[in-house]
């Protein structure tokens, strides 16, 4: 599937109708090659521009997970003195190499916690819910591979599974990588297990 079929693929009538289809799994791929990162981060915001136009009045929330990660963190506070938990492990990782592995082990339960998913979905249920004359039936998920080692598409996939409104909207994901069977190789070269929660635009 290329970006313009994709593109033609949202803006029909069947596929933008939330309730069509599974109605416990929300969640699709679209996969591209990791080269292509920047050139697929250009398609995206053109696809959420021209989707946006009076002929079809699609307002697509697009979330980069990484920028997102950060700015919780940044305004998370750790302990009493620290306003930014961002800043304090940026300071720690800053103290030498004995402190990554253990400002890793921190951002890693950060991103898997269900404060950050709390997050997530308060910022897409936010969107969901305006009410402007639009229709809000995608949520767009990227910066796969910058979050990653801290998160994997199967631990997001799992775990947001208890917040997920799946009748509401479907959960698009720009997947830097490959398919086989059902495990998705990150970058072509790192299994995702579990990940058949998810279909597979590509072959659609």
């Amino acid at each position: 599937m290329t970006v313009e079929q994709l593109y033609q693929k949202l803006c029909s009538p069947d596929f933008k109708d939330t309730v069509n289809g599974d109605i416990f799994y929300n969640f699709f791929i679209y996969r591209y090659n990791a080269r292509e990162e920047y050139k697929m981060r250009a398609e995206i915001q053109d696809i959420c521009s021209k989707i946006i136009r009076p002929n079809h009045n699609v307002d697509v929330l697009a979330i980069d997970l990484f920028d997102t990660f950060c700015d919780y963190l940044d305004h998370t506070e750790f302990g009493k003195k620290h306003p930014s938990y961002l800043q304090y492990l940026l300071n720690k990782e800053q103290q030498g190499e004995k402190m990554v592995e253990g400002v890793t082990r921190s951002l890693t339960s950060v991103a898997n916690s269900d404060e950050f998913l709390q997050y997530l979905h308060q910022l897409i249920m936010d969107h969901i819910i305006k009410d402007d004359g639009n229709v809000r039936p995608y949520v767009f998920l990227y910066g796969i591979g910058e979050i990653f080692p801290y998160m994997r598409v199967s631990s997001l996939l799992n775990r947001y599974e208890k917040y997920n409104s799946s009748s509401e909207y479907k959960i698009i994901i720009f997947y830097p990588g490959d398919h086989t069977g059902n495990t998705f190789k990150l970058f072509g070269l790192l299994n995702d297990e579990h990940t058949y929660r998810a279909v597979d635009l590509i072959n659609e």
